[in-house]
């Protein structure tokens, strides 16, 4: 671990729905923090790869339990190259794909699933201690103790478009898709996608990157933990 990383502990956790610039956001500032990066969206994918691979089906909450349970997943905390790996398989590129992407919300509801990466999670945020994390249940759940708990959000339009542009998809397609996962994460009885009670709220709409970034910057220097 290089010297900038040991200098104190950060935690810095960026929750909000997909298209809000959460990954670009959260690599760029754990760069320029000098801190290591985790994004838990894709340990949920990497779960779900597993669970499609070995064909039980998606209702079956014991069985995709004892799945996850089973599962030997490993993920990076390089913000410039981290990868994810299941059973020895690297799955970066899989766990994007539009079959992934369809089914995690359904997997990502199952408790068991949840108990189990959060304590994963947890423990590496705990290894590591100068980190950024981003998902959906960070400041609420997962580090309700970090040192900046910040809500990123933007227009449904504006979401629709990133992600379609990420994803080389159709705008009106991703659209419905985002609001379909919306939903889903938000009305799940296992840590739903939830604003923590004190986290700063960030509309990213207008806004460009580095435009969130230095903002946030700007809130860790006034916390003293930059």
């Amino acid at each position: 671990m290089e010297e900038n990383e040991r200098a104190g502990r950060c935690v810095v956790a960026v929750d909000g729905p997909s298209g809000s610039g959460k990954s670009t956001v959260s690599r760029r500032l754990a760069v320029g923090l000098g801190a290591r990066y985790l994004d838990t969206g894709a340990m949920y994918r990497a779960i779900t790869w597993a669970v499609l691979r070995s064909g039980i089906d998606l209702a079956d909450a014991g069985s995709v339990a004892k799945v996850a349970g089973e599962v030997d997943l490993r993920i990076g905390t390089d913000p410039k190259g981290y990868g994810v790996t299941a059973d020895g398989v690297t799955v970066d590129a899989e766990i994007r794909g539009p079959e992934v992407t369809g089914a995690v919300s359904a997997v990502a509801a199952v408790p068991a699933v949840r108990v189990l990466l959060v304590t994963r999670q947890r423990e590496i945020i705990a290894d590591v201690g100068r980190i950024v994390v981003e998902g959906r249940d960070i400041g609420s759940v997962v580090a309700p103790d970090a040192d900046l708990k910040v809500y990123l959000t933007a227009s449904e339009a504006a979401r629709a478009a990133r992600r379609s542009a990420e994803d080389a998809t159709d705008v009106a397609t991703t659209a419905a898709d985002l609001a379909r996962r919306d939903r889903l994460d938000s009305t799940r009885k296992a840590d739903p996608l939830a604003q923590a009670a004190d986290a700063v709220v960030l509309d990213t709409t207008e806004l460009g990157i580095d435009e969130v970034v230095a903002r946030l910057r700007d809130l860790l220097t006034d916390r003293g933990v930059a």
